[in-house]
């Protein structure tokens, strides 16, 4: 192993660059014990060079140029923290080919162009780490990829976008709105001033694409599977689950069923004896399934910045001590193989919390039942609080439902539901979830 300085580049200064590059100046001495030579930050690309920086950096470490990193030989590891596909994918095509290692916290990327990115860097002898692009500071990836090689992970379940959890944690905890939430999590920085990647789903969905991938060597599209937001719940919703003994939270599921894969990523009612329920803030949890070990549960802060500047700096001593470059060619990370099949959305087999706002007037909840009896779906129970007698000026009042189904398919229940949108008693919005039991 070389004694010689790392001389590392981090392209993207924004909160997670500017965390490592804090990691990276003030625990210098550290860093050099923990990777057996020193790590020298030689260069951090910006936009902008005039913004206003929470981290001291020498003078000649700044640039605005691409090109004096990729074009520096002297640069080993880049440090690519720039998020999306353009131009990032080409960024690091650049980097891999220009003869560096990278080091990358975009979940996007690896998610749409992981396959092409990662056959590149084996034909070019580099490495591409990747610890921090899910679950924030927890070692989730390098748990997948060799604390359980000896395994068949045959079940994810998960919480893995820390800024909804904190969201939901927010609202429930304080009694505050969905808005008062995201707007409090953009204040303490969770949240982007465009949360939509968070709070859509998209964010734990893409994750949970990258897990699948790792784990059973499927590619799966964002299309190919269910994935739903904590964007359209309220208050209300969180409260009502909570008085049937469960908790709302984004949870990404992957599970192995008869030679198929079940998977979706939705916010989703758990019991509240289950240890996902007890996750708060912006921590993450991690359950995976090994048909050797068994149950292993991983949990950490998964948002903010140095949580994730956490996972980038690990991956950059990994580089350092050579570690990367001898696990890197020989894991089988995103080659082809043959994959499992996704099982067709129609045939999950869950039950479901409804609820629905309707008219307090005779024969609705008839005209509800019956739409479910239609489609075999039957109720596992009801809560309608007592309704306020209506004003003789009204015809009638609105008042919320809540209904929890037995077990069916979501085939059925999608069914159903498009029927229960056409009924005129049920008033916008009707808000169905998933229940984990």
């Amino acid at each position: 192993m070389s004694s010689s300085p790392l001389n590392v580049a981090i392209i993207g200064m924004g909160t997670v660059g500017s965390g490592v590059a804090k990691i990276l100046l003030e625990r210098s001495e550290q860093m050099t014990t923990r990777a057996g030579r020193p790590i020298h930050l030689k260069k951090a690309v910006v936009r902008d060079l005039s913004r206003p920086r929470n981290v001291d950096l020498p003078a000649d470490v700044l640039t605005d140029s691409i090109d004096a990193v990729l074009d520096d030989e002297t640069i080993d590891v880049v440090i690519q923290l720039i998020g999306g596909i353009d131009p990032a994918y080409d960024i690091m095509l650049r980097a891999l080919e220009s003869g560096k290692d990278v080091v990358t916290a975009n979940k996007a990327l690896l998610c749409e162009k992981g396959e092409s990115l990662f056959q590149r860097a084996r034909e070019l002898g580099r490495c591409i780490c990747f610890e921090a692009a899910v679950a924030g500071g927890v070692p989730l990836i390098e748990t997948v990829t060799q604390a359980m090689t000896a395994n068949q992970i045959t079940s994810v379940e998960a919480i893995l976008n820390g800024t909804s959890n904190y969201i939901l944690t927010e609202m429930f905890s304080h009694n505050v709105s969905y808005d008062d939430a995201v707007k409090s999590a953009q204040e303490i920085g969770y949240a982007e001033a465009d949360p939509a990647m968070d709070v859509d789903g998209t964010d734990a969905a893409q994750k949970l694409g990258i897990l699948v991938q790792l784990a059973l060597g499927i590619k799966v599209n964002l299309d190919q599977f269910l994935r739903q937001g904590i964007d359209s719940l309220s208050l209300a919703d969180l409260q009502y689950a909570s008085e049937l003994g469960y908790t709302v939270k984004l949870l990404a599921v992957a599970k192995l069923l008869d030679g198929q894969l079940e998977m979706h990523a939705q916010p989703t009612l758990i019991r509240n004896d289950n240890p996902l329920a007890h996750v708060e803030d912006a921590y993450n949890k991690i359950a995976l399934e090994g048909d050797a070990v068994g149950k292993v549960w991983l949990s950490g802060m998964g948002a903010g910045q140095m949580a994730t500047a956490s996972a980038v700096v690990a991956n950059v001593v990994d580089v350092a001590v050579g570690r990367a470059a001898l696990t890197f060619p020989r894991l089988d990370l995103w080659k082809p193989r043959e994959g499992i099949k996704i099982m067709p959305r129609e045939e999950i087999s869950r039950r479901y919390f409804l609820r629905l706002n309707v008219e307090d007037r005779p024969h609705v909840l008839a005209d509800i039942t019956n739409v479910l009896g239609d489609h075999e779906i039957s109720i596992a129970s009801l809560v309608q609080h007592e309704a306020p007698e209506v004003d003789p000026s009204e015809e009638f009042s609105i008042v919320p439902l809540v209904i929890m189904t037995h077990r069916t398919t979501e085939g059925r229940f999608q069914a159903a539901s498009r029927e229960l949108d056409e009924l005129v008693c049920i008033r916008s919005p009707f808000v169905r979830m998933p229940v984990n039991d």
